[in-house]
């Protein structure tokens, strides 16, 4: 009897095992049922910040939906991946996929914690949390765990451990924004792995469980507690000596974040370019997720010394307007630093800062500055004065037209009053502050390698955060006798020369049925009868120009304008000769620079390479050969050279003439503001009617630059506000800077070139007693005339009328009947 019961005990005992066993296989073949193709993870692409490095590789801005740089385990210090393994899977090389002790563990404390409502305690590892990261969902259930232990073993079974590892590590979030350890490192630390300490190591390895509470600013104490739990977990497996554990749980948790954007101060509109350009190559996806890595031709320390010269130059102008008034008021009773905080500033406007007056009289007034934030984002309790003295006020004691203050400021309580919102910023040549003022007025710069086409700075505005608008690449405006230079180029390489004489006279243009008769007018509404080409761009006579033009055909001067690439289709039509087509800074600045390199064609260009995620160059802006230079050593052989960019659109010589010409400009003629840079220089003014726009392009041998000040909604900005009286000292004060530590460099005079001594005034061999001489640069076979032909002016029977020297005495100082 005894023996049958435990018979019965053992064949009950026996099918519930078979029925457990056949539940159990059921259950783990119908979770094996459509499971993901973990094969896939060989060939997985994880998405990659792109980056954007300026031309000395520093690190300009980066792209990207996930902030991520991927790493090569080879690439990874070995305390980083020890702390990791401390933290989520220290069996992680010893395992097959499944930690059993852990799993053991983790069921009896969830056992011991059953119905206290306590998150269940897993004992997942690394190869289960990749399994789970990339082929499952994050859904918690008894299915999706048993779907992840299957796929992990699978995935031990196929990958090695140290890919397995190198997933983890590029795939993992670790908070802020970033994903994996190499954008971790950069976004807490601005430091790369291979720069972290052990502490630091360790607390990035704390953060895979549960990054928000262990953020270092909201909650020092839990991400310090969690990272001496990692560096004791370090000790205890063995990686760290106990002095290590003990230096580093000492050590504070200091984190220095890296703010999204521009890296580089003031880059902001060359890396919104670069963006959009990518994005126009590219499209959104290889920007964002690609992990692009663009060297571009920004030169960090020119981009800085644009910005100063167009702030500068700006501000310079809009303080000739007068003062507006505050930008705001506020109550300054209680704490002003918190209503102060509120208000939106300007962030890359450094260094001036925001301020509000607490105290004013007619010599001074003490101000609030607005309070910093703290690492955590919150406003700093700390409140900062500083004193504006009446000579910080100095250019608003002229204020123009404003009723409030009449033509003469007294004291400073006149501009200011108590809880005004201003900017003050320290004077840049006196130990003050000084009241400042937004402009209204905006403009641009552009510098570029005239050689290549390199744009080594570009700043579309005075402030990327009031306004991304790049005025330097996306507003088409007039360039007014900034195009001058072109129409004379093009007159110079079909037979002119600068000694060629035009009349400076009225003149009326059919402009086509219907329309008025156009009466072009030189600047000061005067003529000044027969002159040179030279003294026509120096001078910037509009009427010489239209005359020329006119002579030539504007057919052949649009297709000088198109070759130059500053007008796509321009209408030939003789206005467009004062430079009546749009075109944008840009785009003449490049122009202008092939008149600097010997009239060969460049083409703009803001980026040098571009390399895929695994290092090929998928772009490369020069491509031209370079024979001999990937020898094996060098065995007295003569330096490769490389041959010249771009095909050649004028003569040398006509290049080198035009360019002495407009060196001109700035010597005797609209811009003798720019001498004061004491270099070799060319360059052209250029106003538009009204003066609504101001624009100063010229070069050295080596750099051209372009400035533009215009309103963005054109309207007039004054009878002073012209090329050479706003655009001008903006370039000089770059050149001064840029060429600061250079050498005087003059232009290179291609070979043939003659230089002769002429009469500025007629053009012709200069003779004693003649009161302006210059040196003249003529084409090979061309010589000073002896007696000149007046372009623009004929005899009664239509024929050039010709002017010998004994002649031209009565023509230029006679009375003008000529006119």
């Amino acid at each position: 009897m005894f023996l049958k019961f435990f018979g019965f005990l053992f064949a009950v005992g026996s099918v519930v095992a078979l029925v457990g066993a056949a539940a159990v296989a059921y259950i783990v073949w119908s979770a094996s049922q459509d499971l993901p193709d973990y094969e896939i993870l060989a060939q997985y692409e994880p998405p990659v910040t792109t980056r954007i490095h300026a031309a000395d590789g520093s690190l300009v801005a980066e792209y990207a939906r996930e902030r991520r740089l991927y790493l090569p385990i080879n690439i990874i210090p070995e305390p980083l991946i020890q702390a990791f393994l401390s933290a989520e899977d220290k069996n992680f090389y010893s395992h097959s996929g499944l930690d059993y002790s852990g799993i053991a563990r983790a069921v009896l404390v969830n056992i011991q914690n059953f119905g206290s409502n306590r998150r269940p305690v897993g004992a997942s590892t690394i190869t289960q949390q990749v399994a789970k990261n990339f082929l499952l969902s994050g859904e918690q259930s008894y299915e999706r765990k048993l779907r992840e232990a299957l796929l992990a073993i699978k995935i031990e079974s196929t990958f090695t451990k140290d890919e397995i590892l190198e997933l983890y590590l590029n795939e993992i979030y670790l908070g802020i924004g970033s994903y994996g350890v190499a954008a971790a490192s950069l976004n807490y630390f601005s430091k790369s792995v291979g720069e972290l300490t052990v502490a630091e190591m360790a607390f990035l390895a704390a953060l895979p469980k549960a990054p928000n509470n262990y953020h270092p600013i909201r909650q020092p104490e839990a991400a310090i507690e969690r990272r001496n739990w990692v560096l004791e977990r370090m000790y205890i497996n063995g990686y760290i000596t106990s002095e290590d554990l003990d230096a580093a749980k000492d050590s504070p948790l200091t984190v220095q974040f890296r703010p999204p954007g521009a890296q580089i101060f003031a880059a902001e509109f060359f890396a919104e370019e670069v963006r959009r350009e990518l994005l126009n190559i590219y499209g959104e996806d290889k920007l964002y997720e690609g992990g692009l890595s663009v060297r571009t031709t920004l030169d960090p320390a020119m981009q800085v010394m644009a910005r100063r010269a167009l702030v500068d130059g700006l501000v310079r102008f809009d303080r000739t307007r007068g003062w507006r008034g505050a930008e705001t008021q506020i109550e300054v009773d209680g704490d002003w630093g918190k209503a102060l905080g509120e208000i939106d500033i300007l962030s890359d406007v450094e260094p001036w800062r925001l301020a509000v007056v607490l105290e004013v009289n007619a010599q001074r007034a003490i101000m609030g500055l607005r309070p910093g934030l703290l690492p955590t984002g919150l406003l700093s309790p700390a409140r900062e004065n500083a004193e504006l003295p009446l000579d910080g006020v100095e250019w608003a004691r002229e204020a123009l037209g404003d009723s409030r203050l009449g033509s003469e400021l007294r004291g400073v309580d006149d501009a200011l009053s108590v809880g005004d919102v201003v900017y003050i910023g320290p004077s840049s040549d006196s130990d003050i502050w000084e009241l400042m003022q937004n402009p209204e007025v905006d403009g641009a710069i552009v510098v570029l390698d005239p050689h290549t086409g390199r744009v080594h700075a570009l700043v579309g505005g005075f402030s990327y955060a009031e306004s991304e608008f790049n005025r330097a690449t996306q507003a088409y405006r007039q360039p007014g006798s900034a195009f001058k230079p072109f129409v004379y180029a093009t007159a110079l390489d079909n037979g002119y020369t600068p000694s060629s004489v035009i009349m400076d006279a009225p003149i009326e243009v059919e402009q086509g049925a219907g329309q008025d008769i156009w009466r072009p007018q030189n600047y000061g509404r005067e003529f000044y009868g027969p002159s040179t080409l030279r003294l026509g761009i120096e001078r910037s006579r509009n009427v010489m120009t239209v005359r020329l033009a006119q002579d030539m055909g504007m057919p052949l001067v649009v297709d000088y304008a198109e070759r130059f690439g500053i007008y796509d289709d321009l209408s030939p039509v003789l206005a467009m000769a004062l430079g009546s087509g749009e075109t944008t800074v840009l785009r003449l600045t490049n122009a202008y620079g092939m008149l600097a390199n010997g009239g060969r064609q460049i083409t703009p260009t803001l980026i040098d390479r571009i390399q895929d995620r695994w290092g090929r160059t998928i772009f490369r802006y020069d491509e031209r050969p370079c024979l001999g230079c990937a020898v094996d050593s060098w065995e007295n052989q003569p330096e490769p050279v490389l041959s010249e960019i771009g095909t050649q659109i004028i003569d040398p010589h006509t290049a080198y003439q035009i360019t002495s010409m407009m060196e001109g400009v700035i010597q005797r003629g609209t811009a003798t503001v720019v001498r004061t840079v004491d270099r070799p220089l060319a360059g052209k003014t250029g106003t538009t009617n009204d003066v609504r726009d101001a624009w100063f392009v010229g070069y050295s041998p080596d750099l051209a630059v372009g400035v533009f000040i215009g309103f963005d909604t054109p309207r007039p900005m004054g009878r002073r506000a012209t090329g050479g009286g706003v655009a001008a000292p903006i370039f000089r004060d770059f050149m001064q800077m840029a060429l600061a530590d250079t050498p005087a460099i003059p232009f290179r005079a291609p070979p043939g070139i003659q230089l002769f001594r002429i009469n500025a005034k007629t053009g012709l061999r200069a003779q004693a007693g003649d009161e302006l001489v210059i040196d003249e640069a003529f084409k090979p076979g061309e010589f000073p005339p002896d007696s000149y032909s007046i372009i623009g002016f004929t005899d009664e029977l239509g024929r050039p009328l010709t002017v010998d020297p004994q002649s031209d005495l009565a023509i230029i100082s006679g009375t003008g009947g000529l006119y």
